[in-house]
């Protein structure tokens, strides 16, 4: 397993899912984690559950959307832990689906600044401070939907993830001279709270397993491994890049 000693890191979107998964195995790596998520009691269960493991982790409560928070988080990991090395830009929504002429202007600006704004305000603050340990690892989870597909009714989340490509390259590009790599992910259908929102019926359930080459949907802690190699010092030659990892749903024909 790729290891993360002595490392700082900041996940966002912690509360469940991805977010969830991948903060207890950063911690269990040895990174110091620094997890944050609108809801208080998941994410004050989870620092406990990574603190009884061993591992040292601290939260913070708000909302991703404001940049006081974006700001507050790296202080807090600045002042904690004495840095930060890795940030998993990872809390997103899906937005108000269905048919575009539908989405009132308030909806779609909403997806948008909560998949792609905030990865912004996110990475003003991040980058600084990975700027004063001469390197560090920003990563974006992204979505194959808008990259190799295209899903009807989806308008909104499929522009704001998207951007987070346009965005990943353009860091890489800007700050690849400076030893900040930047990656986003793009995991594919994951058994979430959010997944399986979508996936809300055995037919539909059906309909999306059946869209990817594994026949199944991801884990959190599948999607987990591939952001860990990310952050490490396992992927010192990966930037810019938008790495698939989706059970073969942009391949599957069948």
């Amino acid at each position: 397993m790729y290891a993360l000693s002595n490392k700082v890191a900041i996940i966002t979107g912690a509360s469940s899912g991805i977010g969830y998964a991948t903060s207890k195995l950063f911690a269990r790596v040895g990174a110091k984690v620094v997890v944050a998520a609108r809801r208080q009691l998941e994410l004050d269960a989870l620092v406990e559950e990574i603190t009884e493991a061993g591992g040292h982790a601290v939260a913070l409560t708000g909302d991703i959307k404001d940049e006081a928070f974006a700001k507050a988080l790296v202080e807090l990991a600045v002042g904690r832990f004495g840095g930060l090395d890795v940030a998993f830009n990872n809390a997103g929504t899906t937005g108000n689906m269905g048919a575009t002429p539908g989405v009132s202007l308030l909806e779609w600006e909403d997806t948008i600044r909560t998949n792609l704004t905030s990865a912004f305000l996110g990475a003003k603050y991040q980058l600084p401070a990975m700027l004063d340990r001469k390197g560090g690892s920003l990563i974006f989870t992204s979505t194959f939907v808008g990259y190799t597909i295209g899903l009807p009714g989806m308008a909104a989340y499929a522009a704001s993830k998207a951007g987070l490509i346009g965005l990943t390259q353009a860091l890489a590009s800007e700050f690849g001279p400076k030893g900040i790599r930047v990656n986003a992910l793009l995991p594919g259908g994951t058994d979430t709270p959010m997944g399986r929102a979508f996936a809300n019926t055995p037919d539909t359930l059906a309909f999306v397993q059946g869209l990817h080459a594994l026949k199944r949907m991801a884990l959190p802690e599948e999607i987990a491994k591939s952001a860990l190699y990310l952050a490490s010092d396992a992927s010192s030659f990966t930037t810019g890049s938008a790495l698939l990892a989706d059970g073969g749903v942009s391949i599957n024909r069948a």
